[in-house]
């Protein structure tokens, strides 16, 4: 599950602590510091745009830009999905309460809504909307089938630790209230071991995985070149952005 779901459960409380030789197989930047969960794949947000709509040259610097007026009608995005929810927690993170209500507040009045990530990759790509709020999978994972949804479209990617370059982490727990703990921890272990994240890297998911043992030849964006924020991941206030969003009736 996104990091701030998986900081919810456990602020209060209700994982047990993994195993350390299963927090040693990924960077201590991807898991808390508490280590009761782990990172074991990633995903970076990029902005889909359609290259007829869209001129490179137009292109924001930053993903605050987008509730600027310029933008009025022109950007898409799926607020009740855990993925945007995830980047609303790291636009907090770094840009604070204030200035994450506002930018909520120009999206609200700038945006185009849709129910979940591949109907914002459609409408871009139709042309119904110039660009979308996602992470880069959506638009690799179409590529590599037919190519349908995503061939009259590119992706942009903020880098430069812009809030807009939040990488979000899939992460795995063990409940203390499980009656199969050991074998919880045996899977979490191998989903961060190297067998476990070959099988990631090798598979149709095209999301990033975090043991620096494990090569990674999809035809997607290095993960080195991406420019992320450097966020701690048990730092992202999931409950607080719930708050904002419905503040503005995006939930």
């Amino acid at each position: 599950e996104n990091s701030p779901a998986m900081t919810l459960v456990d602020s209060r409380g209700l994982f047990a602590p993994l195993d350390r030789t299963t927090l040693d197989q990924v960077p201590t930047r991807f898991s808390p510091r508490d280590g009761d969960w782990t990172g074991f794949a990633a995903r970076s947000t990029v902005l889909v745009y359609n290259t007829e709509g869209v001129d490179e040259g137009e292109l924001p610097e930053s993903i605050v830009e987008l509730a600027e007026p310029r933008w009025k009608g022109r950007v898409a995005f799926s607020p009740t999905g855990a993925d945007f929810q995830a980047i609303v927690s790291a636009v907090l993170d770094i840009e604070g309460e204030d200035a994450t209500a506002d930018w909520l507040a120009g999206l609200a009045a700038n945006g185009e809504v849709y129910q979940g990530n591949n109907l914002v990759l459609e409408a871009v790509n139709a042309g119904e909307v110039d660009t979308g709020i996602i992470y880069h999978y959506y638009w690799y994972r179409d590529q590599a089938e037919s190519g349908d949804n995503s061939s009259s479209s590119s992706l942009h990617y903020f880098g430069d630790q812009d809030p807009g370059a939040f990488v979000s982490v899939s992460g795995a727990g063990v409940l203390k209230s499980s009656d199969k703990a050991d074998d919880a921890q045996k899977f979490v272990r191998y989903l961060s071991s190297v067998s476990g994240q070959e099988a990631l890297a090798e598979s149709y998911a095209l999301e990033y995985p975090l043991n620096p043992e494990v090569a990674f030849d999809a035809p997607v964006k290095p993960f080195s070149e991406l420019e992320p924020p450097r966020i701690e991941v048990s730092s992202l206030n999931g409950p607080k952005v719930i708050e904002l969003m419905q503040d503005e009736g995006l939930l």
